[in-house]
């Protein structure tokens, strides 16, 4: 694996140009860094405030060509690249994090079998390419079930859950069965989620975040708060799972490792996305270092820094469906009222139901509190 160095006056490029580029892009270009994006649209929220854009469909090949060669180092804001054109460019440019782990993060199949292969624990799961194999499945695992497509599918998507056998027909249709590869999942009954974030540096230098606990509506996350609600003892344990999987993938930037807690604080991993992830939005104003200037750092291969939460912190997300675009909203002067909330807008121009717009963090001296801030620089947010 390559340890080359990327100082300061080098280009990254980014593929993909939303919210998680853009905040790239604005810790990159505080460092020192010039950023270059690829992404279909010549206005993408990244593309705003990067030092250029290609502007090309994200599985444009050559599109893919130029960014490399206009690059220093390539990394990733949107883990659903051509993994076989992907490895083409390797040659051209160091990608931070290489195909394999993209390989693994695409596919729910190899997710889990990776992480049952280092001893990690799961939801019970069975490949389904067929009715036949549906219905074994579900006589295994049981009802309720959830069964997903193994590729794409984020935010809720792409799946559907089957609480009887009654259930079956309708959803093996519904995900496109028989065409695309599935899996079935055993339906978890837990008391939280949490997500762990780690950072690798090429020689293998791992920091990680303080865990931090996730609410889900419909399947998109509505809030974080950081620490997580947790005993000492599961926070240790999800710390070296996360730590574990992304030593098993020679991880090279940021993963994000969702695990669900149990009644009893079992650990189950659920599923990984090797890049900034939403819930580790908080630390851009919690901690020492924000998730953000952490990845550039371990895909330059710098030291990374030591991610200390400076005050218990939360995040609530913005919808489009909820507050438009966000600009030109009157309620933004209530919700900075409160003092200690920060305002985070992506530079959207088009508002669409449950898309994420922007999001809150708010600090304070309790996690609980935070997520009452928050909450309340929300709600008059949407007032105004």
């Amino acid at each position: 694996m390559s340890r080359a160095v990327f100082l300061p006056g080098a280009t990254i490029g980014v593929l993909g140009g939303g919210q998680l580029g853009r905040m790239l892009a604005l810790e990159a270009r505080r460092m020192g860094y010039r950023c270059l994006v690829l992404d279909a649209a010549a206005d993408a929220p990244a593309a705003q405030v990067a030092d250029g854009c290609i502007v090309a469909p994200l599985d444009d090949v050559e599109a893919a060509r130029e960014l490399a060669r206009r690059s220093d180092v390539v990394t990733f804001e949107w883990e659903n690249a051509d993994v076989d054109a992907l490895r083409k460019l390797e040659d051209i440019v160091p990608l931070r994090p290489g195909p394999g782990v993209l390989e693994i993060a695409q596919h729910r199949l190899l997710e889990k079998d990776t992480a049952r292969k280092i001893g990690l624990p799961t939801a019970e799961y069975r490949a389904v390419r067929s009715r036949e194999d549906l219905r074994r499945a579900v006589d295994e695992i049981g009802a309720p079930s959830v069964l997903k497509t193994v590729r794409g599918g984020y935010d809720g998507r792409g799946q559907a859950r089957i609480r009887t056998r009654a259930d079956i027909e309708g959803a093996f249709r519904e995900l496109g069965g028989g065409e695309v590869e599935l899996i079935l999942e055993e339906w978890i009954r837990f008391r939280l989620e949490i997500s762990v974030i780690c950072a690798r540096a090429p020689g293998g230098e791992i920091r990680t975040y303080p865990i931090s606990e996730n609410v889900h509506r419909a399947g998109i996350l509505e809030s974080t708060v950081a620490p997580a609600r947790i005993p000492d003892a599961v926070a240790t344990e999800a710390r070296r799972m996360g730590e574990a999987f992304a030593e098993e993938i020679e991880l090279v930037g940021l993963l994000a490792v969702e695990m669900f807690v149990g009644e009893d604080d079992s650990l189950r991993v659920n599923e990984i996305a090797p890049r900034p992830h939403n819930s580790g939005h908080y630390t851009w104003e919690a901690c020492s270092v924000s998730q953000f200037e952490q990845h550039i750092r371990a895909v330059c291969g710098l030291p990374l820094g030591a991610p200390e939460l400076l005050r218990p912190a939360a995040m609530i997300n913005l919808l489009g469906d909820e507050v438009g675009t966000g600009l030109g909203r009157g309620g933004v002067v209530g919700a900075l009222r409160q003092p200690s909330v920060a305002l985070h807008l992506y530079g959207k121009g088009e508002a669409r139901p449950g898309r994420k717009m922007g999001h809150l963090t708010a600090l304070a001296d309790t996690p609980g509190a935070a997520l009452e801030a928050a909450r309340a620089a929300k709600d008059a947010l949407l007032r105004g």
